[in-house]
């Protein structure tokens, strides 16, 4: 009788579809549909009042800026280890504890706004558009880059995005020309991400007034913790609002801070101490702030999230096998989308008597 009930029930549980123990537990689980949260007051200049010190984020949200703020924070990681492993050369400024910036400015604004900024720009790359694979196989010169191997870590590009760049602060002239060009017809918001460093000297020393947000003179200013996604959000529109209304440009300054030196080539650790990067992690990261307010208020659940964690460190993975193995351009493309007409010209090498020439 014993022998016969267990055959019946082992028939039974084979005819069902048995679901990993975390989905099971996320299907069961009664979440909110959203959740209000306080977000810290900011500093204004020439403005009688500035963003809302409270927001809503839905669950939808939450998860999106998550897995968002999840993956560059990866990507950043992955690309640390392919340059110590010299799959990647050349520059390359990394935005790992900046991640609020980057994921809050594109919650605030539209996918048909325009964007330019300097070159710490992985992060806003991907936020804007560009798949990990494509960044990761930019920053090791692949034909499947999105400049197609040829920009590099500084100089990535999509629709609506005119890239990083790498000369300090040449995205505020290049960004007014482009302005200008399409006749004033957009918002021009000046973003500074005050990660408190300059290169290796802090802001107190380089600077007479930290206070950025002010710099405008007779242009309004915010300061904002970039630290915090919603905050940045709801800063990013209100700043929109307020030039789509036509009340001319404004500056807004985001306090951040980054894990990275100022590049690869910078341990970042002569100039400040261990304890202050750890300090920073411990009581002002970015993902962990969203991640203990989505838990806090039902919005998800520690296993929901690790499940996330997990299929962001698979995609990064993939991407970065793909970054490491796609071809290299062939060398007769070295000169294409220089001029969009393509004229044949020289180019000198590093010897003078050995040349390149390019087909028209």
């Amino acid at each position: 009788m014993r022998k016969m009930l267990a055959a019946a029930v082992s028939r039974v549980l084979s005819g069902v579809t048995q679901k990993p123990a975390s989905r099971v537990l996320v299907a069961s689980c009664n979440y909110s549909n959203d959740a209000m949260f306080a977000i810290k007051k900011c500093d204004l200049y020439r403005l009688e009042e500035g963003p809302p010190v409270t927001t809503v984020l839905t669950r939808e949200d939450g998860l999106k800026y998550y897995r968002m703020m999840q993956t560059v924070r990866r990507m950043e990681l992955k690309a640390d280890q392919l340059y110590k492993q010299k799959f990647i050369r050349g520059f390359c400024h990394l935005c790992d504890g900046q991640e609020a910036c980057s994921v809050g400015l594109e919650a605030g604004i539209n996918p048909t706004d325009h964007v330019i900024t300097s070159y710490r720009a992985h992060g806003l790359c991907y936020t804007r558009g560009l798949s990990v694979r494509s960044i990761l196989a930019e920053l090791t010169g692949r034909r499947g880059g999105c400049a197609k191997g040829k920009g590099g870590s500084m100089h990535m590009y999509v629709k609506n995005f005119y890239g990083g760049n790498g000369i300090v602060g040449a995205q505020g002239p290049l960004g007014a020309a482009h302005n200008m060009a399409a006749l004033w017809k957009l918002p021009c918001v000046f973003i500074c991400e005050n990660n408190l460093y300059g290169m290796g000297t802090p802001v107190e020393r380089a600077s007479a007034s930290t206070d950025y947000y002010k710099r405008g003179n007779f242009i309004p200013g915010l300061r904002v913790d970039g630290m915090d996604v919603l905050g940045v959000r709801e800063a990013t529109k209100f700043v929109a609002d307020y030039c789509r209304s036509g009340k001319g440009p404004i500056v807004m300054e985001l306090q951040t801070y980054r894990y990275h030196g100022h590049s690869m080539s910078d341990p970042g650790i002569s100039y400040r101490t261990r304890e202050e990067v750890q300090n920073v992690r411990r009581e002002s990261d970015p993902i962990m702030l969203l991640k203990d307010r989505m838990v806090n208020s039902k919005l998800a659940t520690v296993e929901e999230l690790k499940d996330i964690d997990v299929e962001v460190r698979k995609e990064v993975e993939d991407a970065a096998q793909f970054a490491m193995t796609d071809p290299e351009p062939p060398l007769e493309e070295l000169a294409h989308h220089i001029y969009c007409n393509t004229p044949a010209f020289e180019v000198r090498g590093a010897n003078q008597w050995i040349k390149f020439k390019s087909l028209s």
